[in-house]
């Protein structure tokens, strides 16, 4: 063989082989669940059957005895009465709007594991309007109270009447310009200005959503790296374009994403030997559980969630990423749009003593109103090159800095600065930790299975049994009173006006709830079931469904 031949051959073989090696740490660096292998995950809900269960096997799924099956149906039937005393005129319109509304369709129909979403909707309808809020509390079209436990997905973090006060003090400020866009109301000004000074960045981009923030971020990313592939970790959200979001839910493959675990030596590796990572996408939520999506009831099939927060590790972890990160060159992206502002005033990068090369904001700095930021280093956040006067990075909108949402982001920003906001974060770690030890010693007096684990004032109910039913909690909990979203008792989050005397009303009414739901029966299981038996049992009966058994 010649010998440039030869070198040749030598050098693709070399190449193939370190390639290899990438793909081997690639594959090492993800979570071994599906939820870290996007593909397959994708390929096995196309393969599961639809298993709806009639109203005997609804109740006697587990093997329950006759005795436990009989308190079901008891408490089970006294709930759909009860609903349907209670929530007429919302049950009505929830389903005359459902027909025309396809988020009331799927809202509705992923309450609850699937097996179970007939039976339950058909009797435990619940109305999806309301019509007044009140301190910590909503009340629905039916005259009904709730304590508020959804913080409206997490924008509501000072209580409904100060975003009230904030929206009515923005249609004032700039009811004289009204909805000019394109032009900038000069209250933009400041907001750029205050942002800089939480942030300690240097410029800033307003968006209309968390979603196109968290867009702008990566693509100027790629832009500025001249590299495509994004790192996102298993389990987190970052909004539901396809790039950051995908597996379930996303409808073609998101091939220029890697989904790492988390805590995970390998993905720190990852990270330190490709030269084709332009950002890592961090989402602070996941310090309460990681490596897993959000909680959602819908998937509680059996008692498997966990939670827990070891802040000190957590942080010790985002601190390496952020140094590989910067060692190679990769743009570090916090993703803050549902922690910030709650965790601390300066969101999670002071929480975990941070500072990022970009942060994303939304939620709850728009007072109200919907609103997406990013802030980030000015070498980043140009969006065409000097040198070449072509190449840019295009990102418009037609809504972005808008004057009603800037003049209520402003209210915001404002009042995060007032005597009573700051009181508020002093102590707040401790005072949401407190809480939520208060409610797991009322649950564990009363010998339920249930506790909670928190993030601040981000909690999610965790299970202490292997039931198949863990999910019926929701229902009542409705039914004293406390007001859930569409996840269930997967992710409550509560607004910090809530005063001791409010919170105290909450675990009364929580640890009631649990007492009923133990005494109908729900958390009966067999001497031998555990987690695994019962996903087990799951798994045969799709099969035996899917081959017509």
């Amino acid at each position: 063989m010649h010998w440039s031949l030869a070198f040749i051959a030598a050098g693709s073989a070399g190449i193939g082989a370190t390639a290899g090696r990438r793909r081997l740490l690639l594959s090492q660096a993800k979570h071994r669940s599906l939820a870290g292998h996007s593909k397959w995950s994708r390929r096995i809900a196309g393969w599961i059957p639809m298993v709806d269960y009639d109203a005997a096997r609804f109740f006697r799924c587990d093997g329950a005895p006759e005795d436990v099956v009989a308190k079901r149906e008891q408490g089970f039937e006294r709930l759909a009465h009860l609903f349907a005393e209670r929530f007429p005129r919302g049950r009505a319109l929830t389903a005359e709007t459902r027909s025309g509304l396809s988020d009331l369709q799927f809202t509705g129909s992923y309450r609850v594991p699937f097996q179970f979403a007939a039976h339950v909707k058909a009797n435990l309808g619940v109305g999806a309007f309301v019509e007044k809020s009140a301190g910590v509390t909503v009340t629905d079209i039916d005259g009904n109270d709730f304590y508020d436990l959804t913080g409206s997905y997490g924008v509501n973090l000072l209580g409904y009447d100060a975003y009230k006060g904030m929206i009515a003090e923005a249609v004032a400020q700039v009811a004289d310009l009204g909805p000019v866009l394109g032009q900038l109301h000069p209250v933009v000004a400041d907001n750029v200005a205050r942002l800089r000074a939480l942030t300690g960045l240097d410029e800033v981009s307003f968006h209309m959503s968390g979603t196109e923030a968290v867009m702008q971020a990566v693509r100027l990313a790629r832009y500025h790296t001249r590299r495509s592939k994004v790192v996102r970790f298993c389990g987190a959200y970052h909004g539901w374009w396809g790039e950051v979001q995908p597996g379930i839910g996303n409808p073609v493959n998101a091939d220029r994403t890697f989904t790492l675990a988390e805590m995970s030596e390998k993905a720190l590796q990852t990270l330190a030997t490709r030269n084709d990572i332009a950002c890592v996408l961090i989402n602070p939520l996941q310090s309460l559980h990681p490596n897993s999506a959000a909680p959602s009831d819908n998937t509680l099939v059996d008692g498997g969630r966990r939670a827990g927060v070891d802040r000190e590790a957590y942080a010790e972890w985002l601190h390496r990423v952020a140094e590989v990160c910067r060692e190679r060159g990769i743009v570090f992206i916090l993703d803050d749009i549902f922690t910030g502002f709650r965790l601390a005033r300066r969101g999670a990068a002071e929480y975990f003593g941070l500072q990022p090369d970009m942060v994303t904001y939304g939620k709850t700095l728009g007072g109200g109103l919907p609103n997406g930021v990013l802030v980030g280093r000015a070498d980043l956040m140009k969006r065409y090159r000097d040198d070449r006067p072509v190449d840019i990075c295009f990102a418009r909108g037609t809504f972005n800095a808008h004057p009603y949402v800037m003049a209520a982001m402003n209210a915001f920003l404002r009042k995060l600065d007032a005597p009573e906001t700051l009181a508020l974060y002093e102590g707040l770690d401790d005072r949401w930790n407190a809480r939520a030890a208060r409610m797991n010693a009322s649950l564990e007096a009363v010998c339920v299975p249930v506790r909670v684990a928190n993030l601040s004032s981000i909690w999610t109910v965790i299970y202490r049994v292997p039931s198949r039913f863990n999910w019926m909690l929701q229902y009542y909990l409705r039914e004293e009173g406390l007001l859930l979203s569409w996840v269930g008792t997967g992710r409550l989050i509560f607004s910090l006006n809530y005063s001791d005397a409010d919170f105290d009303e909450v675990v009364t009414r929580f640890t009631r709830a649990c007492e009923r739901m133990a005494a109908n029966g729900w958390w009966w299981h067999a001497p031998d079931a555990t987690n695994k038996t019962i996903r087990r049992g799951i798994l045969r009966e799709l099969i035996a469904k899917r081959f017509g058994r």
